[in-house]
């Protein structure tokens, strides 16, 4: 007996039945099923039917035969199917017909579990701020399986009471989760870690570069714009290192407060505020405020040549004909700005182009892009669309205008997902007609 654990290979189980919701979600919005049958189907080509007969007790299958088999399959696939038309992610009609909704759409797309867009759409509201999308980032099921090591529980405690925001009441230190939060903290605030816990607070950093732009569509599909515009703060937070309210030269590398408190009390004819004044000063005044030795000043050079400079141009459709109500379309244009003396001399690599300078982050990162039209009045997200950018990008927009005619002034948002400070808002004025008496005829006769 001994030699046959010894030469003969142990049969390798599936676990497909752990993790059957995010395939079968995926495979509803692609068409693969659409219907509970397909979805039997799709079962009887994986290794786990293979194994059921052979292994049975390991599955918790009352019998082998063929009726046991398929009773234990359809149960499977009705759990599955109603634990995600409870989460929104798919429906489900008396005919057995399965099709994708808006959050299953979302999940697929990035990659995200289904419990995580479930636990976002069920989270947020039309108030949340950028603290309120950082919590139900940090409780995402796919931090669940951060490693809590021996001790580390002591640590995260110490980490916390050094963090400039409280966590919330209920957070446990036994808990994955609250771990995920106290690292993104840390991060923000630039705080040295242990090499354990940099390790899980890369995997927390690249998941959750992933996981934002999900939060972002789900917020979009509820129409709420400054939870959006939030959320999109909070990618800028995560890529660069630092909280939302420091200043936005601190990204810059080798920068610290001494350098920007410099740069602060500096008294020029400009006041130095964007990573762009940097590049303006002259070198021996430049040079007396940072202070830095040759090879971290051209570092800190790198940073502000790559730093975007990105010019938008607007045009609204039709402007003159637009009847409130009606269907709206706004064309926008996002040139980058290269230096004259660089594209002569051909040295600007079209792949470098929207390649992120991040010192902090984990992995390469290229340049993202949210274009976003809303009405601040009412809190309104009126579309969204995300682009990434190397020279230009062209994009349309579409939304209904407003139900009321007259004058409306809507707001355009072009936000990165990587830098803080390169932000950029403009007015869109509208004037609305009121819908013609022959359009409201026609609509009411209908």
């Amino acid at each position: 007996a001994s030699c046959m654990l010894l030469y003969d290979p142990l049969p390798v189980e599936s676990h497909i039945d752990h993790y059957l919701h995010d395939h079968f979600n995926s495979e509803i919005v692609t068409k693969t099923i659409s219907s509970m049958q397909d979805a039997v189907d799709y079962i009887t080509w994986t290794l786990f039917y293979r194994r059921l007969s052979k292994n049975p007790n390991y599955y918790n299958l009352q019998g082998t035969s063929n009726v046991h088999l398929s009773e234990h399959i359809s149960e499977m696939v009705e759990t599955v199917l109603g634990d995600l038309e409870a989460s929104k992610c798919c429906q489900l009609n008396d005919d057995g017909d399965v099709s994708p909704l808006n959050l299953g759409m979302i999940a697929a797309y990035y990659y995200v579990q289904y419990e995580t867009i479930e636990l976002i759409a069920a989270s947020l509201t039309a108030k949340t701020k950028v603290r309120g999308i950082l919590e139900i980032l940090s409780h995402a099921s796919e931090f669940g399986t951060l490693p809590i090591r021996q001790g580390e529980e002591k640590a995260l405690r110490i980490l916390a009471r050094t963090l400039p925001s409280k966590l919330p009441d209920s957070a446990q230190f036994s808990d994955p989760r609250t771990k995920a939060l106290v690292l993104l903290n840390c991060h923000f605030s630039r705080k040295p870690l242990s090499t354990d816990l940099r390790t899980d607070q890369k995997r927390v950093l690249c998941d959750s570069i992933n996981l934002i732009p999900a939060i972002v569509d789900v917020i979009s599909s509820n129409g709420w714009l400054k939870p959006a515009l939030a959320a999109m703060e909070l990618s800028q937070m995560v890529v660069q290192g630092l909280w939302n309210k420091d200043n936005v030269l601190m990204q810059i590398p080798h920068f610290t407060r001494e350098i920007v408190g410099r740069c602060e009390a500096y008294q020029g004819e400009e006041p130095i505020e964007s990573v762009f004044d940097i590049l303006t000063l002259d070198d021996d005044i430049r040079n007396d405020l940072l202070r830095l030795p040759d090879d971290k000043m051209a570092d800190v050079a790198v940073f502000c040549n790559n730093y975007p400079n990105v010019d938008v141009s607007f045009e609204v459709q039709d402007s003159d004909e637009i009847t409130a109500s009606d269907p709206v379309q706004i064309a926008v244009k996002l040139e980058r700005d290269i230096d004259d003396e660089d594209d002569e001399e051909d040295d600007v690599n079209e792949s470098d182009l929207g390649k992120v300078a991040a010192p902090l982050f984990p992995k390469e990162k290229r340049e993202g892009w949210w274009i976003v039209v809303g009405d601040t009045a009412t809190n309104t997200l009126l579309s969204l669309k995300r682009v990434n950018l190397q020279r230009s990008q062209k994009v349309m927009l579409e939304f209904m205008a407003p139900d009321e005619a007259g004058d409306h002034t809507l707001t355009l948002y072009v936000i990165s997902d990587a830098y803080l400070g390169a932000d950029m808002e403009f007015e869109v004025p509208l004037s609305l007609l009121p819908p013609s008496s022959s359009d409201e005829e026609g609509s009411s006769t209908e």
